[in-house]
This record gives C-alpha cells, structure tokens and sequence, in this order.
C-alpha cells in the first residue's frame, strides 16, 4: 500500500467516524434498520479496492459497525469489536475453521506424497491446449460439488500445475475456481449450500429441500455463468482487465502468482527438491474420493441425527455444515494418512511435518474469513435485514417486476455483507411473505433470491469464497477481483434479464423460456466481445 491510498483511507476512516459521531450528536443516532446498516461494509469494500489491503479494511468496517451498534460508547464499541465480533465470529466459524485446517493438511499431504506432480505430468502428455485445460479445471470444479471451500482448495492445488504449463494466469485459474464454486454447489442438491438453503426456506405447502430443487431450473446466474465459462474456454479468449494478465502471461511466462519470501517458502514447501516424488496419479485420485465420500457421509450422520428423519432427503435439509464437514474431513485426514503410509510414498513422519505447514497455509485465509464474520455480526446488529424488507414492501403490486428487484437486491446486500448464506438467511423469509406459494413466480423468486445472493457473493472483495478462491490459486487477492469482476458483471446483467422475461414469460404460462434465452444471450454475447477483441 503506497503513501497516498494509505492516507486517502486513513481519510475516509476519520471522517466516516466524525459524521457518526456528529450524527448520533444531533439526536439522530438509531442507525438500526436504516440504509446506516449497509455503511460499514460498503466502507470496508471501498477501502480495500483504495488501498489493495483487506485486513485494515475489513478491520475499520468492523470498528466503525461497532461503534454505531454501540450508540457511539467506546466502552461498548470495544466490547462490540473483541466479544460480539472477533471472538463470536471465531465461535461461530470453528467447525469450518476446523474443516479448513484440515484441508490444508491434506493438500499438503497429497503435494508432499509428489501426487499433484504426478497429475501435471499426466496432463502434460494428455491435456494440450489452454482450451482443454480451462475445461478440466471446469470439469474438476463441477465434480467436487459438495462444498465451494472444498472445491476451491482442491481444484487450486490439483490444476495450477496443470494450468501454468499452460501459460494460464494465476488471476485466470482464480476466476475459474471462482465461477465453480458457489454456483455449482447453488445447484446441486447434495451440497453443504443446499442443506443450508433448506433450513431458511419453509413454507406452508414445501419442504426446504423441495423449494431448493425446484428453483434450480430459475437459478439463471449460476446456470449462465456454467455456460459461460465452457463458451470463453472454447472460443479461447479474453476481455478486460483479465485480458491484460493472459497476455502478459502468454508473452513473458509471468503468471501473476504469489511471491513469498524466502522464509515463507521454506515454511510453505511441502514437496521439497530433497525428497523424490513416490506418488502415482491414482494418489491423487484416492485422496479426493475419500474426501467426498467422509465428507457426504459427516453431512448425512450429522443430519440423521435430528428428530424424525428417516430419508437421506430430509438427512441432507437437516444437517449442519459447521458440524458434519469437520467429522467427515477428519475421518478422512486418518484415512489418507493411513494410505499414504501403507503406500510407502510418505513416512510417518513426513505425515505429521505435513499438519503444521497445512495450518500455516490456511492462516490467511482463516484470518480474512473471521474478520469477515466479524463484520456481518456488526451488520446484523444494525438489523440490515429491516432495512432490506421495507426497501422491498413498496413492491409487491409490480408482482413480474418482484423477481428481478429481488435479484438486484440479493446482489447489493451479498455484495456488501460479502456473505451468500446471511444474504439468503436475510431474503428468503421475506420473498416468501411477498409472492404467494400459488403463484408461478413464486420458485422464480426463490432461485432470484438465492442467484442474487451468489452473484453478490462473487463480486466481493470480502466474500469468504472469493478469499478461498484467492488462496486456492495462490492469486493476489485483489487482482482475482478486480479480474473476474467483468465477467461476473456480464453474467449479472444476462441474468437480470432473465429475470424480467420469467416475469413477463409468467403472464402467458411461458417461464421455462427464459432460461434457453439466457444461454443464446450468453453465447451472442461472447461472440460479439470476441469480436471487439480481435479488432482490437
């Protein structure tokens, strides 16, 4: 961070704290339930795109959030900060810290065994092209859809070495973590999201499982931005500020991935020079499967835990994520670690070296994802969801219009928070009240809800998965933003679009329209960019 943005936020922080302090001076300081609610995210997303540093960013969103939940007290805003925040959000997130850990241990205990070694020199001799290898980063994406944490640390780990040879950009291999992540579990119905979903969305007539599944089909940002994906790595091309990274990664070699100190490579390094590589493809491969499989069993024990379930369907609408991936991973972890001994490819102590290194490798990743909870609990506490509701109340005569203003609306708030699950945990309570279960836009505005809530999600800077995708492609953080922020966008508005036809498709019992529409826009699109790209 150089001198000027350093003094520019600095700027931006002491003013944001003198207008709250004058405010709430003049008798006006009930910020709960008002747009003061969005103020100390959008602060944190502002600072961080100045100053291209998240922690202090994130860090005075959080002060300044405690400090107007705090009716400007600094005994209270201290208290906010330490005990309902940092300490709360790390709590809260323990299980998924937990499961973390043990996902960086488990990479590291793959890279150590020279596994990912292995599946570079398989893809070398099989995988010729950029085209082909976008595509396999995409296929392995889709496959791991359990999880978007899981899917984002194993496709980084299993595909840079893959994509590098490639001469793909690390802000690339980033976006494409990114764009298989979140979607992919937003439309799969055995996912950690949809067990999720399915505790926010109840209603009279459904299940939370059953509304899930039948808004898939209306879930136009993660369906396009599938199609999307497979469309830009065919016509093998780029546009905006991505353009300017593939290029120089195509012409200088220079891939944009992390430099780390010689310390940090030293601590990092989990498949050093001195060792040779042992491990075989199926090493790789194994690993990954034992993976999935504990960790769908963990979400399904978890959920046959709750009174009256008897079907994996209501296991799955029942589990707990925080609870059920951390057994799952850990049974797994032994599991692995077994293999790997037995298969002679790591010692048993190269084993236990591999679990400190892991936890170094996440500590960045925990670090953002606790202040990032932080953040949403100060958000909560000035009842952000209130604000949002009566934003939506004045709507609901314009019934075709309701689900592209909910799509808009998920954006903003996902977007602020940097949060899919609070967005939805927000949202779908309140567009359950405003569309009525017998009408046919009613899924349509469930999926606008949850698409929403994802396309926010995936244009934040803070947003948890965004952080992962970053860490997974060992990608400058900000340069993965700033890149996939375009295509995101583009994607965004082919959805709103959407969205508008589904409510005008409604009046004439056409909906299912809407979604062929959208694929022929997207396609037309990039054709259309391409062009404009080899002009230029």
């Amino acid at each position: 961070m150089n001198k000027k943005s350093h003094l520019v936020a600095l700027l931006i922080f002491a003013a944001m704290i003198a207008i709250i302090l004058i405010v709430n001076a003049c008798g006006y300081g009930n910020f709960a339930g008002t747009f003061w609610a969005l103020v100390p995210p959008l602060t944190a997303i502002v600072l961080a795109l100045i100053t291209k540093e998240v922690y202090s960013s994130l860090f005075i969103g959080i002060v300044l959030g405690a400090l107007m939940a705090g009716g400007c007290s600094l005994l209270n805003t201290v208290n906010n900060v330490a005990i309902d925040g940092i300490s709360t959000a790390v709590a809260d997130n323990a299980g998924i810290l937990v499961f973390l850990v043990i996902l960086g241990i488990i990479v590291a205990l793959v890279n150590k065994s020279g596994a990912s070694r292995a599946f570079g020199a398989w893809a070398e001799k099989h995988i010729k092209t950029k085209t082909g290898a976008g595509l396999a980063t995409f296929l392995l994406g889709v496959l791991i859809f359990i999880d978007d944490y899981f899917n984002c640390l194993t496709v980084g780990s299993v595909m840079a070495p893959v994509t590098d040879s490639k001469k793909i950009s690390r802000a690339k291999l980033a976006y494409l973590i990114d764009a298989t992540a979140a979607p992919v579990c937003m439309i799969a119905p055995v996912s950690s999201w949809a067990a999720a979903v399915a505790s926010y969305a109840e209603s009279e007539k459904y299940s939370g499982i059953e509304l899930f599944i039948r808004a898939i089909p209306y879930n136009f940002y993660s369906i396009l931005t599938l199609v999307f994906i497979v469309a830009l790595c065919i016509l093998n091309f780029d546009y905006g500020k991505m353009k300017q990274f593939e290029k120089r990664a195509e012409e200088t070699g220079e891939l944009g991935s992390l430099k780390l100190s010689d310390e940090e490579e030293r601590t990092l390094r989990v498949d050093g020079p001195e060792t040779p590589p042992k491990g075989k493809l199926f090493d790789l491969i194994i690993p990954i499967v034992i993976l999935i499989g504990c960790s769908v069993w963990g979400l399904l024990y978890n959920g046959f835990q709750a009174e009256g379930v008897t079907n994996v369907i209501d296991a799955f609408s029942s589990t707990d994520a925080t609870v059920g991936l951390p057994w799952g991973s850990l049974v797994a972890l032994i599991l692995i670690i077994i293999y790997l001994i037995v298969r002679k490819v790591l010692t048993f102590e190269d084993a236990m070296a591999c679990i400190p290194k892991g936890f170094v490798a996440m500590v960045p990743a925990m670090t953002i994802l606790t202040l990032a909870t932080s953040l949403k609990s100060m958000t909560n506490a000035l009842d952000a969801s209130g604000f949002v509701a009566s934003a939506l109340s004045g709507a609901q005569n314009l019934q075709w219009l309701l689900p592209a203003l909910v799509f808009a609306v998920a954006c903003g708030v996902s977007f602020a928070t940097g949060t899919s699950w609070g967005t939805f945990g927000i949202l779908i309570p309140i567009v359950c009240a405003v569309f009525s279960e017998d009408s046919g836009l009613f899924f349509v505005g469930i999926s606008a809800c949850l698409a929403g809530s994802v396309c926010g999600d995936h244009c934040s800077p803070i947003s948890d998965t965004t952080i992962m995708s970053s860490a997974g492609a060992h990608c400058n953080h900000l340069d993965h933003v700033s890149t996939q922020l375009p295509y995101a966008l583009s994607v965004a508005a082919i959805s709103l679009v959407c969205y508008l036809l589904a409510g005008l498709f409604e009046l004439a019992n056409l909906t299912w329209l809407s979604i062929p529409v959208g694929i022929a826009l997207v396609v037309v699109f990039l054709f259309i960019m391409k062009r404009k790209s080899v002009k230029e």
